[in-house]
C-alpha cells in the first residue's frame, strides 16, 4: 500500500543519548510502534524506519539518526521519496518551553528555537508541517547552556511523567490517521 504520512520524531542516536531530553520524540516514536506492533528496524533515508499499515494507506514512522540539527536531511530525503507534502509529515519533538510532560500540537509554524524542527523547515522549504511538541522543562538556571540541558539525562520522576505524556502523543497519532482536522486535535490537547 502506498505511504500518506510520515510521522518523525526526534532525538540523537546512540546509547550516550538514550534517555535524553532531546530524544523525547525517539523516546515517543518507541512507545507507538509498540502500542501499533510494529518494528523500528530498517534502516533506510540515514532512519531508523517503520511501516505500519492504517487501513486505507501506510504511514512510515522514522526516528533519524543524522543528529538532532540535521533531522531535515534524513525526513526531506523520505518526503522526496515517498511524494509527500509537508501537510502530511508530522515531526515529534522536545521543547523546553514547556513544562515536563505537557504537550502542544501545532498546524505549523517556526521552530521555536528547536534546530531539528529548524532543519527541517530548511530542508523541506516549508514550515506548514504539523508538530507534536513534548515539554521536557525549561533551564532551572540561566548560566546553563542549552546544549547542556537539551543533552541532560531525564531524572527518573521526570521520565515517569514523559512516558505517561506518551500516551497522549499516540493518542494525538491515532487520531491523525483517523482523519481528524488539526483544530480538533489541537482542541483537546492544547
Amino acid at each position: 500500500m502506498q505511504i500518506k504520512y510520515i510521522i518523525a520524531g526526534l532525538g540523537n542516536p546512540g546509547l550516550k543519548y538514550g534517555i535524553t531530553r532531546h530524544n523525547a520524540g525517539f523516546l515517543a516514536i518507541d512507545y507507538i510502534s509498540q502500542r501499533y506492533n510494529f518494528k523500528m528496524n530498517n534502516l533506510k533515508h540515514r532512519a531508523y524506519c517503520g511501516r505500519y499499515s492504517a487501513g486505507e494507506f501506510d504511514v512510515l514512522f522514522m526516528k533519524p539518526q543524522t543528529y538532532m540539527n540535521s533531522s531535515g536531511e534524513s525526513v526531506a530525503d523520505a518526503a522526496r521519496f515517498y511524494k509527500i507534502e509537508p501537510e502530511n509529515i508530522i515531526i515529534i519533538s522536545d521543547d523546553t518551553s514547556l513544562p515536563i510532560g505537557k504537550i502542544r500540537i501545532r498546524a505549523k509554524g517556526s521552530d521555536g528555537g528547536q534546530k531539528g524542527l529548524r532543519d527541517i523547515i530548511y530542508n523541506l522549504g516549508s514550515e506548514n508541517f504539523p508538530r507534536i511538541k513534548i515539554g521536557v522543562g525549561e533551564k532551572p538556571h540561566p548560566d546553563i547552556k542549552m546544549e547542556t540541558w537539551v543533552l541532560s539525562k531525564l531524572k527518573k520522576e521526570e521520565q515517569k511523567i514523559i512516558f505517561e505524556a506518551f500516551a497522549d502523543v499516540y493518542d494525538c497519532v491515532d487520531m491523525f490517521l483517523r482523519g481528524f482536522a488539526i483544530d480538533k486535535i489541537q482542541n483537546k490537547y492544547n
